[in-house]
């Protein structure tokens, strides 16, 4: 996996509350074992209409919306545990995922495969939400190292908790067979003892 480092970018918003991870990849997608190509089809039935046309009233369609950044209604990820919904967000091009609340099974799906799901008030959230509509390129700032996130124009910081396993596999581009092997050393001294 690419190693996690500090995100400075705008952010596209979706502020629909209960996105389910059938709406994030509709499940006639799911024929691919490997994890490329799904982002072509990320939330395919509310970015294109019937004729396969775009939806430019969809913000990942809308051409004022750009970024690594997806700022997420509450309750993001909720419905089928596929993991397909993180395949697909992150082969789409997003590295983070904000919202004030995450389905446990997506946020650990995310988190197994380098994606951020990076939980924050829903006071902070509305604040997000509105720097992004008052100018549709602020930058979001996503710290994971000292775990924060900031809006760049304001200045306006929240913390995050995030696992430490997790955080340091993010950080490290490490899977977990990837962190596993980062300590074999230590296993094999474990062993010896």
């Amino acid at each position: 996996m690419e190693k996690f480092t500090t995100i400075t970018s705008p952010a596209v918003p979706l502020s629909t509350e209960n996105v389910d991870t059938d709406q994030i990849i509709p499940a006639r997608f799911l024929k691919a074992t490997t994890r490329d190509g799904f982002g072509e089809n990320l939330f395919r039935d509310w970015r294109f209409d019937k004729n396969d046309n775009p939806q430019t009233s969809f913000p990942l369609e809308d051409p004022r919306f750009s970024g690594e950044i997806l700022v997420a209604g509450k309750n993001f990820g909720c419905g089928s545990s596929r993991e397909h919904a993180a395949w697909a967000i992150h082969d789409y091009g997003f590295k983070v995922v904000i919202c004030s609340f995450f389905a446990d099974i997506f946020q650990n799906n995310a988190l197994n495969n380098g994606l951020l799901p990076l939980r924050c008030s829903a006071e902070f959230l509305a604040k997000v939400f509105a720097a992004i509509e008052l100018d549709n390129q602020t930058k979001i700032k996503v710290d994971l190292a000292n775990q924060f996130v900031e809006i760049v124009a304001t200045g306006e910081k929240e913390s995050f908790e995030i696992n430490a396993y997790r955080k340091e596999c993010l950080i490290n581009g490490f899977d977990n067979i990837d962190y596993l092997l980062s300590i074999q050393s230590e296993i094999e001294a474990f062993e010896k003892a």
